[in-house]
């Protein structure tokens, strides 16, 4: 680092994205990326003369996208919020609501960019305590006197709170605010979207990277009240109005038209979960229950960062957290049935076997 980078950037940790090697080819199973394409209407809609029209800038206010993502969740235009995926929004939410004397409560084994925002804007950070199976008690974030955050279902767990005992957290912290991270709802989660209804304290932030198969586009969207979409569009056009490029927001709308393409691919991820999960399961492993496009597995007596050099070695890449209570759990992404096929397969001779 140079000399001149002020003390509290300085001594940042920051975030670490999952593996992207090019040294040759892998199946990837360590991004959490969906295995199907955007849906065709997606496909469909980059044509040459939108992007001819990548000259021009796209439009701040994102309109069009917002309209369309109000018809698909059944809300107003002003409950939307528009960003360059869903990480934006979490840093938007951070330099909103937390920083100086205000304090962000998160889980101890949670996304790995909330403690990093929590440094970045000068956040104390309190990391709560979670439960033996790596379940959270949701009545310890009850009146905590400051920000909560909560991925749900959460990562790397997906393991799911209900929505009633996220209304419980945002009710008894009336004077801060409570940011749910939904990006793997739709793998068979609860949406705590209609907390926004009565409850002014609630963002809730989702993604196209996952579920609607547009990881690399970079597209995520949040809803709140309208007191709070205007913070974070205050923030945004004090920081960069033109968030999101054109090619993607007509990508955005295009992938709203598909919904039955949408379920589809949901469905299809959700039971090749199960199948993995089956598999898995024959070879020794635990596993949380998770709700999201990835299991969370450990094989008892056997080294987590073993099994994951291993397989990479063979030429599948899965996820491991260097983190002492779950270093030798392993995030597995669902891929497709072939996909699942192999990593069971190599997991087997790794292994020595199913127990």
């Amino acid at each position: 680092m140079s000399r001149y980078l002020i003390p509290r950037l300085d001594a940042l940790e920051a975030y670490v994205p999952g593996e992207q090697p090019r040294d040759k080819k892998y199946i990837k199973l360590n991004t959490n990326e969906s295995p199907y394409p955007p849906s065709p209407s997606v496909i469909e809609a980059v044509t040459r003369a939108e992007l001819e029209d990548m000259r021009l800038y796209s439009d701040p206010e994102c309109a069009a996208l917002k309209a369309a993502l109000a018809r698909e969740y059944n809300v107003k235009p002003e409950n939307v919020f528009v960003s360059n995926g869903s990480d934006e929004t979490l840093s938007f939410f951070f330099a909103a609501y937390c920083g100086n004397e205000v304090p962000v409560w998160c889980p101890e084994i949670s996304y790995g960019f909330y403690p990093v925002y929590a440094k970045y804007y000068g956040a104390p950070y309190a990391a709560v305590p979670m439960e033996d199976d790596l379940s959270i008690d949701y009545r310890r974030f009850l009146g905590v006197g400051g920000n909560v955050v909560l991925a749900n279902p959460n990562a790397p767990t997906g393991i799911a709170l209900p929505v009633s005992q996220l209304r419980e957290i945002a009710e008894s912290i009336p004077d801060h605010m409570l940011c749910i991270d939904e990006a793997y709802v739709d793998f068979g989660a609860e949406s705590a979207l209609p907390l926004i209804r009565d409850l002014p304290n609630v963002l809730i932030v989702q993604t196209y990277s996952k579920s609607r198969s547009m990881a690399g586009a970079r597209l995520g969207f949040a809803f709140g009240q309208p007191e709070v979409i205007a913070d974070l569009e205050k923030l945004k056009y004090s920081f960069n109005p033109y968030n999101v490029n054109r090619v993607t927001k007509i990508c955005g709308e295009a992938a709203l038209k598909d919904g039955a393409y949408f379920r589809d691919c949901c469905a299809k991820i959700m039971r090749e979960r199960e199948y993995l999960t089956g598999e898995l399961k024959t070879l020794g492993g635990e596993m949380t229950p998770s709700l999201a496009n990835f299991v969370f597995v450990r094989f008892p007596g056997f080294d987590g960062a073993e099994i994951l050099a291993k397989l990479k070695a063979r030429g599948v890449l899965v996820r491991r957290f260097n983190i002492p209570r779950i270093k030798d759990w392993l995030r597995i992404t669902v891929g497709s049935r072939s996909e699942c096929e192999t990593l069971v397969a190599e997991l087997k001779e790794i292994l020595g076997g199913a127990k």
